[in-house]
Order: structure tokens, then sequence, then C-alpha cells
């Protein structure tokens, strides 16, 4: 199984991106996704997450330094989620990973990791 992100880049406080994740060996649909971001001398944090399409309990999560800016969609005819971004602003400078994982009784267990996308915030 792998996930691969891509659309990360170079963008101006303000502007917008989409990242987007594609899924190869495992079935999106079935998992909770979620978006983290590794900023240079801080601790990954996770951006959002939201639970797989077909739970009775679909909830999505978002951290809220980024709420109203980011939103996390999925695609699943082409096995592929998204996070379009924003409002972007240099505190979002990070490298962003997707992840895929069930949903355990204390919460998500994320197996599956891209190799992440650097996006940079920058005049």
């Amino acid at each position: 199984a792998q996930l691969v992100e891509s659309g990360g880049g170079l963008v101006q406080p303000g502007g917008s991106l989409r990242l987007s994740c594609v899924a190869s060996g495992l079935t999106l649909d079935y998992y909770a996704i979620g978006w983290f971001r590794q900023a240079p001398g801080k601790e990954r944090e996770g951006v959002t997450c939201t639970s797989g399409s077909d739970s009775s309990d679909g909830s999505t999560y978002y951290l809220d330094s980024v709420k109203g800016r980011f939103t996390i969609s999925r695609d699943n005819a082409k096995n592929t989620v998204y996070l379009q971004m924003n409002s972007l602003k240099p505190e979002d400078t990070a490298v962003y990973y997707c992840a895929a994982g069930p949903i355990l009784r204390d919460g998500v267990r994320f197996d599956y990791w891209g190799q992440g996308t650097q996006v940079t915030v920058s005049s």
C-alpha cells in the first residue's frame, strides 16, 4: 500500500494551494484519512482528519489554527484525498503528510503514510 502526495510549492501569504494524496494498494473509502504537517524544529501536528465514508459516525476534525481556511475532501472514485488550503499564512509553512488508517475504539491508528510535500508560504 502506498500514499503519494503532490501539490505543494511556494505561495505568497493569502494564496491558496490544493494538496492531493493518491492511494494505491488500499481503498481509502474504508479508512479514516488525515493530513499532518511538520515545520522545521517542531513536532508533527495533526491538521485535519475525517472518518471513512462508510462509517456511521462520520466526523471531521480541524486544527483550530486552520479552521475556516482548510478543507479536507475525498474522491472515492479516484481513491484520492485532497486538502484545499486558502488564506495561507507563513506559519503554515511545513512538510505536509497524508495518512490513512482504521478507526479503533479510542481513535485512529494511522498505518499508512505518504512521503510528504513541502508547502512554503512566503513573500
